[in-house]
């Protein structure tokens, strides 16, 4: 039985809920052969569940969120923030405490994703946040802690963010932390290692980090931390600089340079240049309150901003502080878990793709509400993207609520794909929004025809060498996932035959890994990176005969787990050998199927296993299962679940081998051409 529904939204069981047979792709109507008809039963009731469970989970103004988690630090944190500015509040305090001991793993220590290693940062972060809370050093969870940091080198081997957290309250020296001197913000966009050079994540926690760098604040310690040194009397171990022929080499010795150029600088310089820093930190403000729509730079923002005079009770500062509030997380058990960012028009565009996908009829009233929540949050004026592309008209979606500063071109290039999906009352307001985000798209490609996230031509390596920077990705360069979405959305735009979608394709197929996978820059890893390329470039006209399709598809085949899913581990951004090795997951299986189905795989038995894969392991609430981290953040150093990840991408790959392909129909539609007329040849690709 398929999920179907009639005119009002309600979910019944019963016929094809699709009422305009232009939503049909030829595919579906082949049905199944004869061995599969259960197979295909089985995949059309899993569809009916989680159709039913999605359209359920929607706001009533249209959007989508599911929980975004990452790892204790943004707990740990958020308790020392309060602690600085004297706001601890008993109530978040013992709730924050509650979840960071719950994931605690048995050794006493805390991992960045589910399952992981543990980590040092983390869990001295957890732990100082912790000993706040009360839990005494002596307890078992305790000590088990800080044994094992002591056996890793202590405070002293803890990343650079870690010990500024720490240097907030005395427990680490200023002095021993790298120079960021705020007479940055004066470097033009053409001098080296400007703010500009910088992803714009990076950008908006270096700015206010300055400030917090040339002020040195040091607030009253409420306890020691002796325990977490490998020798309280000396805990500022001596570590060799490394050679001065070598990139680290020179950054360490000018890094000594700025210590020394801070006893010198001019006070009138200086109290110019954290000013510039103050008024760019405020100008950036979101309507919401918040810093970017993440996490770390509205935490270090409000820190900067008050040391540099603004009271709790300035508008600003309110409007902050509640602004992080709404990334709590309060769960039933009393926990509260603090989300790094929400991800409200990347979950509704993933959602309405799904819905779509699964035969949802394109004029549901969920589906036009999903539209005009999203044409909503189109964002029509410039941003720091406009320092690389002065004169590019904007018109573009962003990732969160509020983020006008930075839209990102993978959000717009899912956007437009997903109100493509959807039949809108007002068909001139929808082609307007599309041709703006399509224009700006374009306008952000990068020098070498790819696409990255935020920026166009932010691929400047030597951020990466400042010994500051050792908290992940600091720079923003193109991705082969961001880039396959643009040339997706091209495609269904009729612009497969664009030069620039043209140098975009050219882009992938060079990227391709030796082994016939792609590199996943925000998703894991090499899955997602391919799950993400092969249905594009299909949509694009490559034939999937080509070499490059083919070689994806026998590297799929090749890591499929024995019960027919997929799963890919964090470890494989560390470790090639990790590539496609991992526990199932149902979002990382879907991605699989995906790029299967686009390969025209659609009987093969890889595909047969793991779609049994997904209807086996759904659950009766047509809900799927996903512990583990399948989202990138910083490839290695921030991991993310999703938790819509786990319904929106198994329903996407069930409901296209029901269905078929989205693009080579909709490309017939707008182009008015079949879609066997936009193949390339494989000789011409």
């Amino acid at each position: 039985m398929t999920a179907t529904t009639d005119g009002g939204g309600a979910i019944t069981d019963g016929a094809d809920p699709r009422h305009d047979s232009t939503a049909a792709p030829a595919a579906a109507a082949a049905g199944p052969s004869g061995g599969d008809t259960g197979l295909h039963q089985g995949v059309q009731e899993a569809v009916g569940r989680a159709v039913r469970e999605l359209l359920g989970r929607q706001d009533p103004a249209g959007w989508w969120k599911g929980d975004l988690q990452t790892n204790v630090t943004m707990d740990a944190e958020d308790l020392l923030l309060r602690q600085f500015l004297g706001i601890a509040d008993e109530t978040v305090t013992r709730a924050a405490a509650l979840f960071i001991r719950g994931e605690q793993q048995a050794d006493g220590t805390w991992a960045t994703f589910h399952g992981g290693p543990p980590e040092l940062s983390a869990t001295i972060e957890a732990y100082v946040a912790l000993r706040l809370a009360g839990d005494p050093p002596d307890a078992p969870h305790m000590a088990r802690a800080s044994a094992w940091i002591r056996e890793r080198g202590g405070i002293a081997s803890a990343r650079v963010f870690t010990r500024i957290w720490l240097a907030l309250f005395g427990w680490w020296s200023w002095d021993h932390l790298p120079e960021l001197p705020p007479e940055l913000v004066f470097l033009p966009p053409w001098v080296p290692l400007n703010i500009y050079d910088f992803g714009c994540w990076a950008r908006q926690t270096i700015v206010p980090l300055t400030v917090v760098s040339a002020l040195r604040p040091v607030r009253p310690a409420p306890f020691v931390l002796d325990e977490l040194h490998t020798d309280a009397r000396n805990p500022y171990p001596a570590k060799p600089l490394a050679p001065v022929t070598s990139w680290d080499g020179a950054f360490q010795r000018m890094d000594k340079v700025l210590h020394l150029y801070r006893r010198v600088a001019p006070r009138r310089l200086r109290k110019a240049a954290m000013d510039a820093a103050g008024r760019w930190i405020v100008e950036r403000q979101e309507n919401d309150g918040c810093w970017g729509g993440i996490q770390p730079p509205a935490v270090y923002s409000v820190i900067a901003l008050h040391l540099l005079g603004y009271d709790l009770g300035h508008p600003v500062m309110r409007a902050g502080l509640e602004s992080l509030d709404r990334f709590a997380v309060w769960r039933e058990d009393g926990a509260r878990m603090v989300e790094a960012c929400q991800s409200p028009v990347w979950d509704t565009c993933l959602a309405a793709i799904a819905l779509a996908d699964a035969g949802v009829r394109p004029d549901h009233p969920a589906l036009v509400r999903a539209a005009d929540w999203m044409l909503g949050e189109e964002i029509r004026r410039s941003g720091d993207w406009a320092v690389r592309r002065p004169g590019l008209a904007p018109g573009g979606w962003a990732f969160e609520f509020h983020n006008d500063t930075y839209p990102d071109v993978d959000d717009t290039a899912e956007v437009v794909l997903a109100l493509r999906r959807i039949h809108h009352p007002e068909p001139a307001k929808v082609e307007a929004a599309v041709a703006r985000g399509t224009s700006w798209t374009l306008g952000m490609q990068s020098k070498d025809g790819a696409w990255a996230a935020f920026d166009a031509d932010n691929t400047s390596t030597l951020p990466n060498r400042l010994p500051f920077c050792d908290f992940g990705e600091v720079i923003d360069p193109p991705s082969a996932d961001v880039t396959a979405h643009v040339v997706e959305m091209l495609a269904a735009e009729g612009k497969a035959a664009d030069p620039r979608a043209r140098r975009g394709i050219a882009w992938l197929l060079a990227e391709q890994e030796e082994d016939g996978s792609w590199f996943g820059r925000w998703g894991t890893n090499y899955v997602y990176g391919t799950g993400s390329v092969v249905p594009a470039l299909t949509a694009a006209g490559i034939d999937p005969g080509h070499p490059a399709v083919r070689r994806a598809v026998r590297w799929l085949e090749s890591v499929q787990n024995e019960d027919g899913g997929w799963g890919e581990d964090q470890r494989s951004y560390q470790d090639r050998s990790w590539a496609g090795k991992g526990t199932s997951t149902a979002s990382q299986t879907a991605w699989a199927l995906m790029a299967l189905l686009a390969a025209g795989e659609r009987d093969g038995e890889a595909v047969r296993r793991g779609l049994a894969h997904l209807v086996g392991t759904q659950r009766a609430d047509g809900t799927w299962d996903e512990p583990y981290f399948t989202g990138t953040g910083f490839p290695w150093d921030f991991s993310i679940n999703y938790h819509l990840y786990r319904q929106v991408f198994p329903l996407t790959a069930l409901g296209r081998y029901l269905y078929g392909e989205p693009f080579g129909q909709a490309a017939a539609r707008r182009t008015g051409r079949p879609p066997a007329a936009a193949r390339v040849p494989v000789e011409e690709a």
